[in-house]
């Protein structure tokens, strides 16, 4: 199958296109240098020329907080460029997978959040990636694919993060917000089984299995590293951002992805051997 994939420069991109072509697909990388997908005419024209069976949208604004104040970039990237694309597709009758957020949801529900919940985001990106899961619920044939917390090889992520402070004396990091650490190839090999199997179409959460807080997170990777400092855990407060964060991002799983601990140990261990 001929597969193109939007923002496949970025930290998803670079683990999903190889993983595609291992599995028989010819992949068809896009990013902004060679399609905007700001720019409808050139969206059309690209897809029209390059036919491709099946498209997958990684492409996003995913800055958090600097999207409460670039409301004006973040909508046209993550709202207008997936419209752009959900009428390619309509236009060559081929389905789409859409890579979404736990953001879409606002984090007071108690326990996990079903594909079925209502989208309720607290923040403008998650807002912005509500109104593109939307824009995908039009077409007849979509996969739309939430993921969370999310961490890779070729990408800036939590997990560097923290290791990158691993000298301090003591580091404080938030308890009181939970959520899925997914690793990208756990998102990848959820990715192809999806399209492979041929799964019915709708919508499926691709996360880690479990749950901690960023603050379990990190004690977890500062012990699978061998580090020893003053780890505290302090609340959300203590750190006030731009935007909004859910306090509960934990979302049902479906059983698509291993325990999130399993995923960060063999994460650490490929790290360690470059």
């Amino acid at each position: 199958m001929k597969i193109l994939v939007t923002g496949a420069k970025g930290m998803l991109g670079q683990d999903l296109c190889p993983a595609l072509e291992d599995n028989g697909h010819e992949v068809i990388e896009t990013d902004v240098d060679n399609m905007d997908i700001t720019n409808l005419e050139e969206v059309l024209e690209f897809t029209k020329t390059s036919k491709p069976d099946f498209l997958i949208h990684l492409a996003a604004y995913t800055n958090v907080d600097k999207a409460e104040e670039d409301r004006e970039t973040a909508y046209k990237i993550n709202v207008t460029g997936t419209q752009n694309l959900v009428k390619a597709c309509k236009k060559l009758d081929i389905p789409m997978l859409y890579i979404s957020t736990d953001y879409v949801f606002d984090g007071t529900k108690k326990g996990k959040y079903l594909p079925s919940d209502k989208r309720n985001p607290i923040n403008y990106y998650g807002e912005t990636k509500a109104k593109g899961e939307e824009a995908v619920q039009t077409l007849e044939k979509y996969y739309i694919t939430r993921t969370s917390w999310l961490y890779g090889h070729h990408g800036k992520n939590f997990v560097e993060t923290m290791l990158s402070l691993a000298s301090k004396p003591e580091l404080k990091v938030v308890d009181d917000q939970i959520g899925c650490p997914t690793w990208t190839v756990e998102l990848v090999n959820g990715i192809v089984k999806i399209i492979d199997e041929q799964m019915p179409y709708g919508i499926y959460q691709v996360c880690g299995s479990g749950h901690t807080s960023w603050f379990g997170f990190a004690k977890e990777i500062f012990e699978l590293h061998g580090d020893k400092l003053n780890l505290l855990p302090c609340k959300t407060e203590e750190f006030p951002r731009p935007a909004n964060r859910p306090r509960n991002s934990i979302m049902e799983n479906q059983g698509i992805c291993r325990s999130w601990k399993a995923a960060l140990k063999d994460y650490m261990k490929l790290r360690s051997e470059d």
